[in-house]
């Protein structure tokens, strides 16, 4: 089954309707909308992506997300993902939105932050294991663990656009 998104210009302007595959493959800039989820005390929600996935197997991401459907808006999209990828409701907040010149092809990089309180139900094919982590924990983690390249690029973007926090 086809996944199609939107076919965006330098300035995020939508040029056309292409495949997602053939988006990447021809790198060809589309919308990706992502967001820090974050506990009730703070902290953020880290996982391991399964290792059959075809981009990033096995590697630790601190942003649940994906691509922006055609048509579809960055909140509505970022919303979507982490009901489909956590199986809980919550609405974002969007923090910023930058041309990320990915490890696998460029792409409009929106990202937003929500409060999730209660229990996740991660779906097994997108999260192989998660954890709520501090800030500091996070950070140390990230030195260690094989991280997904672009996630690493967000975390420097979001300390600089005063996101993160001290702790």
């Amino acid at each position: 089954m086809s996944e199609f998104v939107d076919h965006v210009d330098e300035d995020d302007r939508v040029i056309g309707v292409v495949e997602r595959a053939a988006a990447i493959r021809d790198r060809q800039l589309h919308r990706v909308a992502t967001v820090v989820c974050r506990d009730a005390e703070g902290r953020v929600l880290v996982h391991r992506r399964p290792g059959h996935l075809s981009r990033f197997p096995g590697q630790y991401n601190w942003l649940i997300g994906g691509a922006v459907d055609a048509g579809e808006s960055y909140r509505a999209a970022a919303e979507r993902e982490v009901e489909e990828e956590l199986g809980v409701r919550v609405p974002v907040r969007p923090l910023f939105t930058f041309l990320c010149r990915g490890e696998i092809s460029p792409y409009w990089l929106a990202v937003h932050e929500a409060v999730v309180e209660g229990r996740v139900s991660p779906d097994p094919g997108e999260v192989d294991w998660y954890d709520w982590l501090t800030e500091g924990t996070l950070r140390e983690v990230m030195r260690e663990w094989p991280f997904v390249s672009d996630g690493l690029e967000v975390f420097r973007r979001y300390e600089r656009e005063g996101g993160a926090r001290s702790a």
